[in-house]
């Protein structure tokens, strides 16, 4: 496994990934040795690389997207090794979540065929190696409301990336039209 520390216009991410695919990320930290540290933490049998055919194109879209520019990320290849079913579905379904869209956790769960699991959705993106990759953000507690976020900056990040995509609440959830950031 290799990985690449990088500044963004949000501040410094890591990028770790192997032939088959990307392993972990950093979202954007304070300083570059803050997100050394982030990506050795994730990735502790990591060396530094460049960034190769694979990470290169990568690095690029997670630096436009910082930049405001729209990126999908959902066709990356990724390398998550082994992790429970449950995790693999709910992954792969918060993986069609675009730009800018949101849903619950429990939504998401339903998407995925857990209809009563939004509680162990939480858990599971809790536990994403590779958030932005695998949007994260975009799942929000019932109510639209925000809930958590495990990367660095924790819930002003989170807040900060939906912004940046102009995301709304889910739709199913009329009590509320927009963030209040």
């Amino acid at each position: 496994m290799r990985y690449h520390v990088f500044k963004t216009a949000f501040g410094w991410c890591g990028l770790a990934w192997t032939d088959a695919g990307v392993a972990r990320t950093v979202l954007p930290s304070a300083s570059e040795n803050e997100a050394r540290r982030g990506i050795a933490a994730k990735a502790p049998n990591a060396a530094e690389g460049t960034p190769d055919a694979l990470a290169g194109p990568i690095v690029a879209k997670m630096q436009r997207y910082f930049e405001g520019e729209r990126e999908d990320f959902s066709e990356i290849p990724l390398d998550l090794g082994q992790m429970p079913p449950f995790n693999r579905a709910i992954y792969t379904a918060a993986r069609v979540l675009r730009y800018g869209e949101t849903t619950t956790y429990g939504g998401l769960a339903a998407r995925a065929g857990f209809p009563t699991a939004s509680r162990e959705t939480g858990v599971a993106m809790g536990r994403n190696r590779v958030p932005l990759i695998i949007p994260c953000h975009r799942v929000l507690a019932a109510g639209g409301k925000l809930g958590g976020f495990s990367a660095p900056g924790g819930i002003l990040a989170k807040q900060r990336m939906l912004a940046l995509e102009r995301a709304r609440p889910p739709a199913s959830d009329p009590a509320q039209e927009s963030f209040a950031f």
